[in-house]
């Protein structure tokens, strides 16, 4: 006999809290103010925009190393999100979600397209390339439009041994 699925509801309040175990292991994400808004298996980052995060107040323009750690943290979210689903999906993390130990960049390259403007961004991550030792990551980030990107960049990481 073939087991019954599980409710709608629980499945979404086990994703939920492993989704807020991966926030909670990354402070820069609190001191930046960057939620991650989850549909289904997709994460979207979004960075509100606040006056801290100008770096030229003459254009006003996002700062740049806000941009980058905007998709930085963005790709270690996606990335880590894909670490964890199957167990996760399986009902492995019972009514607790675990420590999870996150990625370690290697490198991490950025394309500036354009001025990020003093509004709102968003970013969305997809992996390339996720082995035992090595991920490869692609990161697009946008404000008004999806089509116009602000920046875009390309990330690798040392992923965390099974044991971590």
């Amino acid at each position: 006999m073939s087991r019954r699925p599980e409710p709608v509801q629980v499945v979404k309040q086990r994703r939920d809290a492993a989704l807020q175990k991966l926030v909670a292991g990354v402070p820069y994400i609190q001191f930046l103010g960057i939620e991650i808004d989850r549909r289904g298996d997709e994460l979207t980052a979004i960075l509100p925009f606040a006056d801290k995060l100008v770096g030229n107040p003459m254009l006003p323009a996002i700062h740049g190393g806000v941009t980058a750690a905007f998709l930085e943290v963005t790709a270690i979210m996606e990335l880590s999100w894909a670490m964890i689903w199957e167990d996760m999906e399986a009902g492995k993390f019972a009514d607790t979600a675990p420590r999870i130990a996150l990625p370690k960049t290697i490198d991490f390259t950025v394309d500036y397209l354009r001025t990020g403007l003093p509004r709102d961004a968003y970013a969305r991550a997809r992996v390339n390339r996720s082995g035992r030792r090595y991920a490869s990551v692609h990161v697009e980030a946008w404000q008004d439009n999806r089509s116009r990107l602000f920046a875009q960049g390309t990330a690798h990481f040392l992923m965390p041994t099974r044991d971590d």
